[in-house]
Formats: C-alpha cells, sequence, structure tokens
C-alpha cells in the first residue's frame, strides 16, 4: 500500500527546503527563458529581412520605377539595404527575391550551380532571349548546348576577331576624328560591338540588314524588364513582335546556307555543318535562333557599357591615363605603320588589363546574378525555400571596403595584389561564368589602346546620372567626346 504523505508531514516538507525548492524553481524558470530567447534569436538569424508587399505585385513598382530614373534599378537594392541591412529579401514580379552581399554566399550558389540553384530570371527577360538560349535552359541541356556554343570564344576564333575587329576600328575612328565632330561613345560602341558580333556569327555585313536586325535587337533589350503583358505599345509588346521579327530573319538566312544560296566560314555555318550529326552533338534550328539572339545582346550591350565607362573612368583619373597611354605607346612603337593588333600584343598590357579588371569592378554592368533555389537550403545560416530567387550581389560585393581599400577610388594597381576568392565576379563563376568573358577583354583592350595611343579627347557632357529604362548601368548622355589626333600635341 503507498504511504500518502499527510498535510502536516507535506508543510513540514515544504518548510524543511523551502530554499532549495525556490532555488530549483529560479533555476528552471531562467533556463526556460534563456532556452526561449536562444530559440527566438537563432530564427531572428535565419529569418531575412525585408517586404514582400502583396502577392504577385509585392514591390514590383518600386523596381521598375528606380529602373526608370536616373539613378538606375540598383537605387532599389541601395534603399533596401539602408532599410533592412547587406541581407534583404523582397517580392518582385511574383516572386520572392533574396540579395545574397558576400563572398561566402557568392561561393555557396556559384559551387552549387545545377545541384541546389539554377539560373533564374524575371519572365519578361526569359521571354525576350528565348526558352532554348543558354540563359534560360535546363540542366541536362545547359552542358550540351554551352559546349557546342564555344567555338567563337575559342583562342583560334578571338585571333581572328581581333585582327577584324582592330581594321574596322581604326577606320572608323579616323572618320570620326577627322569630322572634328563630338559623338557618344556608348552609341559607338553599341555599334561597333553589333557589327563584329553579326559579322563573327553570321557573316551579316550589309548596312541595310544590321540596321534592321540592330533596331529589333535594341526593343529585345528594352522590353527585358517590364510587366509581361502583351498590351500593344508597351515595351514588352514592341520587344516580343520585334524578337518575332528576328526569329523570322534568322530561319531566313539559315534556310539560304541550306539551299547552297549562301556560304560562309562563320558560327552559323559551323553549326549547319552539324546536321547529319547525332542530336547530343548539334543545336537543333530552335536553339540556334535562340542563341544567335541571346550571344549578340549579352555580347553588345555589356561590353559597350563597359567600354564606354572605361573612357569615363580614365578622363577622371588623369594619372591612370598617363599610365595608360605610355604602355599603349611603348607596343605602338614596336610594330610596323599600319599593323593591325594581336593577340600577343594585348598579352603584354600587363597595366591595361589592370584597367579593364578595375572598370568591371566599378561599373557592374552585371549588377547582379541571379539563380533560383532547386530546394530548401541555408546560405550563411539564412534559410533559403526553394522556388526563391538568390541574387547574388556582384555590385555590394566590388564595393565592400572590407575586400577593396578605398572601393569608390578607381585605382587598377589594386589588382597587383591576389583577390580574395569570389571577390571579383563581374563575369560569375563557376558552371555559369559568362561564356564571352574573354571576347569582352579583348574588345576593351583593343578600344582602348587605339583610342589612348591614337588620340586624345575632351567630355563634352559631365551629366553623371543614368539612362532610364536600362537593366544595366549606362550614362544618360552617352559620354559624348570629341577626339584630337595625338599627333598634332608632339
Amino acid at each position: 500500500m503507498l504511504n500518502i504523505l499527510s498535510i502536516e508531514d507535506l508543510v513540514f516538507f515544504v518548510q524543511k527546503y523551502c530554499d532549495i525548492i525556490i532555488v530549483a524553481l529560479f533555476c528552471i524558470g531562467v533556463t526556460y527563458l534563456i532556452t526561449k530567447a536562444w530559440k527566438r534569436a537563432a530564427k531572428e538569424r535565419e529569418e531575412i529581412p525585408g517586404r514582400l508587399g502583396v502577392p504577385l505585385i509585392g514591390e514590383t513598382l518600386s523596381f521598375l520605377s528606380a529602373a526608370n530614373s536616373t539613378k538606375g534599378c540598383y537605387d532599389f537594392v541601395r534603399l533596401r539595404r539602408s532599410w533592412h541591412g547587406k541581407w534583404f529579401k523582397t517580392r518582385l514580379f511574383g516572386k520572392i527575391h533574396v540579395y545574397v552581399p558576400s563572398t561566402e554566399g557568392a561561393r555557396t550558389v556559384f559551387a552549387n550551380d545545377f545541384v541546389q540553384f539554377n539560373k533564374g530570371y524575371v519572365k519578361s527577360m526569359a521571354d525576350c532571349v528565348g526558352e532554348k538560349s543558354l540563359l534560360c535552359v535546363s540542366v541536362e541541356n545547359h552542358k550540351r548546348i554551352r559546349r557546342l556554343l564555344s567555338d567563337p570564344f575559342s583562342l583560334n576564333s578571338l585571333s581572328s576577331f581581333v585582327e577584324k575587329f582592330d581594321k574596322m576600328l581604326c577606320g572608323r575612328l579616323q572618320k570620326l576624328e577627322a569630322s572634328g565632330k563630338s559623338f557618344k561613345v556608348l552609341d559607338f560602341s553599341m555599334k561597333m560591338t553589333f557589327d563584329s558580333m553579326c559579322n563573327m556569327l553570321m557573316s551579316v555585313t550589309e548596312d541595310l540588314l544590321l540596321q534592321q536586325i540592330e533596331q529589333d535587337c535594341t526593343a529585345v533589350s528594352d522590353a527585358m524588364l517590364s510587366f509581361p503583358f502583351m498590351i500593344p505599345g508597351t515595351r514588352y509588346y514592341k520587344g516580343i513582335k520585334a524578337r518575332r521579327r528576328l526569329m523570322q530573319r534568322f530561319r531566313e538566312i539559315i534556310e539560304r546556307r541550306r539551299r547552297g544560296e549562301d556560304s560562309k566560314e562563320d558560327f552559323l555555318q559551323s553549326m549547319l555543318r552539324r546536321d547529319s550529326y547525332p542530336s547530343t552533338e548539334k543545336l537543333d534550328d530552335s536553339e540556334i535562333i535562340d542563341n544567335l539572339l541571346t550571344l549578340i545582346i549579352a555580347g553588345q550591350t555589356t561590353t559597350a557599357a563597359a567600354m564606354m565607362w572605361s573612357v569615363k573612368f580614365l578622363d577622371n583619373n588623369r594619372e591612370v591615363l598617363d599610365k595608360f597611354r605610355e604602355e599603349q605607346l611603348s607596343i605602338t612603337r614596336k610594330k610596323a605603320e599600319g599593323a593591325s593588333l594581336t593577340l600577343e600584343d594585348l598579352n603584354d598590357m600587363a597595366y591595361g588589363k589592370k584597367v579593364i579588371k578595375e572598370t568591371l569592378r566599378m561599373s557592374n554592368v552585371l549588377l547582379w546574378f541571379p539563380r533560383v533555389a532547386l530546394e530548401d537550403t541555408k546560405i550563411e545560416g539564412h534559410e533559403i525555400k526553394k522556388g526563391w530567387h538568390v541574387n547574388v550581389d556582384a555590385t555590394c560585393i566590388h564595393y565592400d571596403p572590407d575586400l577593396y581599400k578605398d572601393p569608390l577610388i578607381f585605382n587598377p594597381s589594386r589588382f597587383d595584389e591576389m583577390q580574395k576568392p569570389y571577390s571579383y565576379i563581374p563575369f560569375g563563376s563557376g558552371p555559369r561564368t559568362c561564356l564571352g568573358m574573354n571576347m569582352a577583354k579583348v574588345t576593351m583592350l583593343v578600344f582602348l589602346h587605339r583610342l589612348t595611343s591614337g588620340y586624345t579627347w575632351t567630355i563634352d557632357d559631365s551629366d553623371t546620372c543614368l539612362e532610364k529604362k536600362a537593366h544595366i548601368p549606362r550614362l544618360r548622355s552617352g559620354c559624348p567626346i570629341t577626339l584630337k589626333s595625338l599627333r598634332d600635341g608632339i
């Protein structure tokens, strides 16, 4: 039989051990509160701050408003970072977006491409370049398409490209200098990179056809950040209509090649020679067409913007310009009069390469790199849900004072030292590193070589406002300059 304590015994027990009981209860209470506070703090650390707003719309209107301002769409990011801290989330075009501001976050995302993350673009951008573009295809198709697209960017192709681009550039700069007229570096660079890409990819050189293709490519590019509704008069509507015209033109060029009416030695012809190859070793017509458009737009807009910024940065930093010009003149003195540049010449431009790197760090023509999470995961302890869009913020990383001393100062010599991994990512990293990385670099080097070794210039509009509705930062003025032959000053 159980012994049951009487009330008197219970009172006696409590009185005898009162102090111990109070201390025990106190310890239990404190432990409970500490555990609860720790769990709350852990949850707060994992939960990313930000505003999601109403479903579907979220903060899309604010994002588009920033893109439509002279501060550029990155002002949207900059403002929210001041509100929420470096890590923040938002809702854009119906999707939750997280901005990743650190090298460790970049490492996690880039190192796990195809495993935990895949390329992620807003719908309007994906619609513009096409579902079979290298930017949008599934994991299974990406490696095959990337491998087959690599030929234009091989060493042999780049060597030929440098020579052709150099000759075209020299002729056009001479005409501009002779005219004595001001011209916009951005417009000039857009035209140069566009013509050279069309020549390399499809051997298109006819002025009328180039003009038609360029107008449609511009409309497609302008539609990349817009509401994806087919409403007549909107940028999206005009962009999709332009895309359809481009697809038809490209198909006509392909059909003429297959009928034997036209035969060129270029990227397109190398693709058509694979018609009889197994499916794993060729691109179908839709893949060819979507990626022709992707290569033209990506190669033109980003490289042209970087060329424009390089002129602006050099003009603002005369000591850097003088050092760069002396290196370029030393290369010119070694070559015969009128001789074209070679890849070997570009390899001798040690300081020039640092100028290009610093230009790309500061200009950030690719503001961030979008990915979508394929599964629930964590980045630096922050919970990322499946389907969320993760944007590796290259701009924030490139301007981090802990990574770059005085990040707002244009200082190519900072690249005398090795950089921390994932601290320099203008072309991304990992298996999705920009395919045209080396072409962009040689294009910029050739351009700056000819500009600085042959001419001086004055900038005719110092306006620092950015172009509206552009998905990459570009000066609204286009950086207008007037050229003067360097020989006139000697």
